[in-house]
This record gives C-alpha cells, sequence and structure tokens, in this order.
C-alpha cells in the first residue's frame, strides 16, 4: 500500500536549491524590474539570462514539457511542489520557463501544431525567445464561449478574422496570439469553433487599449480583428475542434494557479506570524490575544486543506492521466482558491494596521488577486455548478417515501433483521 506524505530525496534536494534560489536571486527582481514579459527591456534580459541558465543547468527549466520538448516531463504533483516555490514571486515562472500564458500555449502547440508551426512558434516560445497571447474572451460574453461572435470564414487558401476579444494578457508583448474564433454558426458553439495562430504584426490586429488591473497587471488587452487574413496553414488543430484544443491547456492551467497560490497564502501566513509575534500591545504581543491566536489557527487549517486539496487533485490527474475524470477535483480547487486566498490575506491585512492597506506592503494586491483567480479561466460560480452536478450524478433517489437514513423506517427494517437471525440463533441452540 502506497500511501505517504515524502518526497524522494533526489528531488527534495531540487525543491530546496530553488527555494534559496528563488529567495536570493529571483525575488528581489520583483522590486527592482518592471515586467518579466517585456522583452525590450535589455536591461533586465541580460541580468536574468544567466539566471535562467542556472535553472536549465539543474534540470528545473520548462519542467512541465516531457524531455522531448526540453522539458523534464513532471507530472502534477512534483510541478505542484516546485510551484509553492514559484508562486511567492512574478518573476520566478519566467525564470523557471512556465510561466503563462506560453506555457499553456505551448502545450496547445505541442499536441496540435503541425511541423511547420511548431519550428516558427514553439520552439522560439520554448527557448523563452518570445512571448505570445491566448486570445479567447470577448468583452459582451466574459468566458462563455457560447456567446462569442468573433467569428473567420474561409476565403480560398486563407482565413479571415473579424471580431473583438477582451482582457487578452500580455497581448502588447506577444510575437503572436492564439484566438478562438467561430467557423460555423450552423451548429453547435462546442462543434463550430477553431483557433488559429495570428502574428501580431498581421494587418488589421488591433490592441484597442491596455486595461490595467490594480497591482496585478498593467497589460490586459482590448485587442480588435478587423479583416485579420492568415494562411490556411494557421488553423491550429482540426477545425471546428477548438474545445478540445483549449482544454490541454485550461485543465493543467486551473491546477498551476492553484499551486502557485499555495505559495502566495503562505506568504501572507507567513507575514501574519511574524507580525504577531513583533508588534507589541498591553500587556504582550499580538500573538498573545486570543483573537489574533483565533486567527491564525483558522487560515494555517486553511490553508492546509486548500494545499491538500491541491495535491490531491494533482495526485488524481497524474493517476488517471485524463482532465475530465478529475473535472470535479479541478473545479473544487478553483473554489476554494480565491476564498482561500482572500481570507488569510484580509487577515494578515487587518494585524498590520493601517500599514497593511498601505501600498508599503503587499496584502491589497494580494486581495485583488484572489478575486481575479475567482474570475480567471471561468468565475467560481460556474465552477461551483460543474462540482455540484459531477456529485450528485453519484446519487440515486431514495426508493420510497422517506430517505433511506428515516430513522422509523430503519428501525423497522432493524427489528426484522435482528427478529430473524434471533430465531436462526435459537434454532441452533
Amino acid at each position: 500500500m502506497a500511501w505517504d506524505f515524502e518526497t524522494e530525496p533526489e528531488f527534495q534536494e531540487l525543491l530546496d536549491w530553488a527555494d534559496e534560489f528563488v529567495r536570493t536571486e529571483v525575488e528581489p527582481l520583483d522590486l527592482v524590474f518592471e515586467n518579466p514579459y517585456d522583452r525590450s527591456d535589455e536591461k533586465a534580459m541580460a541580468y536574468t539570462r544567466p539566471l535562467k541558465q542556472a535553472v536549465k543547468d539543474k534540470g528545473l527549466w520548462a519542467c512541465h514539457l516531457g524531455p522531448e520538448l526540453g522539458g523534464a516531463g513532471y507530472g502534477q504533483v512534483k510541478l505542484g511542489l516546485l510551484n509553492e516555490i514559484l508562486g511567492r514571486s512574478t518573476w520566478a515562472p519566467s525564470i523557471f520557463g512556465c510561466q503563462a500564458p506560453d506555457s499553456g500555449n505551448a502545450e496547445i502547440l505541442a499536441h496540435y501544431g503541425t511541423e511547420q508551426q511548431k519550428a516558427k512558434y514553439l520552439q522560439p516560445l520554448l527557448d523563452g525567445d518570445i512571448g505570445s497571447c491566448y486570445s479567447m474572451t470577448e468583452p459582451h460574453a466574459g468566458s462563455d464561449p457560447t456567446l462569442f461572435t468573433t467569428n473567420a470564414v474561409r476565403d480560398g487558401d486563407s482565413w479571415v478574422l473579424n471580431g473583438e476579444k477582451w482582457f487578452n494578457s500580455v497581448a502588447a508583448f506577444a510575437e503572436f496570439y492564439i484566438v478562438l474564433a467561430v467557423t460555423d454558426p450552423s451548429v453547435s458553439a462546442y462543434q463550430g469553433m477553431s483557433m488559429f495562430i495570428v502574428p501580431a504584426e498581421t494587418p488589421g490586429l488591433e490592441i484597442v487599449r491596455n486595461v490595467r488591473v490594480a497591482g496585478f497587471s498593467d497589460h490586459e488587452a482590448y485587442v480588435r480583428y478587423t479583416d485579420v487574413r492568415v494562411p490556411a496553414e494557421n488553423l491550429l488543430g482540426p477545425e471546428g475542434g477548438a474545445f478540445a484544443v483549449a482544454q490541454t491547456r485550461l485543465g493543467g492551467g486551473r491546477v498551476h494557479h492553484a499551486m502557485r497560490t499555495v505559495a502566495l497564502v503562505r506568504k501572507a501566513f507567513d507575514m501574519m506570524c511574524e507580525r504577531a509575534v513583533s508588534r507589541q500591545v498591553r500587556g504582550g504581543t499580538l500573538g498573545s490575544l486570543q483573537l489574533t491566536q483565533e486567527k491564525i489557527a483558522d487560515s494555517w487549517i486553511e490553508m492546509e486543506q486548500f494545499r491538500l486539496l491541491v495535491l490531491r487533485t494533482a495526485w488524481l490527474i497524474d493517476k488517471h492521466q485524463d482532465y475530465l475524470l478529475v473535472r470535479k477535483d479541478i473545479a473544487a480547487i478553483k473554489v476554494a482558491m480565491p476564498r482561500v486566498m482572500h481570507d488569510v490575506a484580509q487577515r494578515a491585512l487587518h494585524l498590520h494596521g493601517a500599514l497593511g492597506v498601505s501600498d508599503e506592503m503587499p496584502f491589497a494586491d494580494m486581495m485583488i488577486y484572489a478575486e481575479i483567480m475567482g474570475i480567471a479561466d471561468g468565475p467560481t460560480e460556474v465552477h461551483q455548478v460543474t462540482l455540484a452536478k459531477q456529485l450528485l450524478r453519484g446519487y440515486q433517489p431514495a426508493p420510497g417515501l422517506w430517505p433511506t437514513e428515516h430513522r422509523p423506517s430503519r428501525r423497522e427494517a432493524a427489528q426484522a433483521h435482528v427478529a430473524a437471525r434471533m430465531e436462526h440463533v435459537v434454532a441452533n441452540h
């Protein structure tokens, strides 16, 4: 029976190295350089190049990808343990070659790209030489794909795209976009949409404006496609197969968001505890007060529950190798993620008083991040519905008028069972 919570010593050594490396070499970047996606920042790119090489030398570059793509081919449990470290820093995913949206886009290209597409887009993306954008959601429809209207029409040996997309992360720094568009409006959205690779310099592609999300990003783009023409070979995956293609990135992406959120929750918790033992009040420290102790206890319990749920979900993905079989578990961590992040960050903020609400501490950013995690990759409510539906499939209606745990009915059945058994016992004596 294999059932334990230990990490093999060889991998633990790598985790220990990553922990120290991120703390001493990567976390300082968050306070010095602006944006890890801005490859025009020559100073930042030059400084981080040897850091990326150090990660590659350790065999920790792009670990979510298989060896044939230059990664370590880690399963989700190993990725979870590593991301618990990387999630502490904005720069860390880029230094380790697993930053969104590039990581998910690379998986799509690896699974569905043609050899020509892989050579032109995948390899430079894996090398960290270029960036990409995932262009899916729309301003009138949010993340409900059945309401999307951006379309692509075949015209000879080209496809022509028209429409608008909303909150396209880091589009301003992307060399190419992966765009979801309606190709057959006569059928269900689940069969009538396709994916396309659109180079950033394509005529008709316009960034209307970059939307700022306080404490998170200055580059969530509102993008307009006006008669954007791309070659037929820029179709990514089968025509009408966008949803199957999208699941390649969305299932894993939701889990990886949760893994990195574990890191931020722990960071908030550590700051809370440091404050509790540092801040002097009448009669002792904040940590000597019962209400503070309650906050700390509740936060630790919620943090550990969430972490174990994430790791169990990762284990199930490794076991089944099928995101659909783990759909309810992925939905569950997606629902839990913003709640735990918000609650722990809010308690930590409160213990820091006026300092906590200032921009000299990261708590406000953490709380905004919690709200973002309740919206990104599908809102919390959608995942609650998914989880409930999946759970209810395992139940049947009560066979009669009363619930199966109705005590009078059970007592009557139990008495009949015991009476029959007693007759058998008596008969044998």
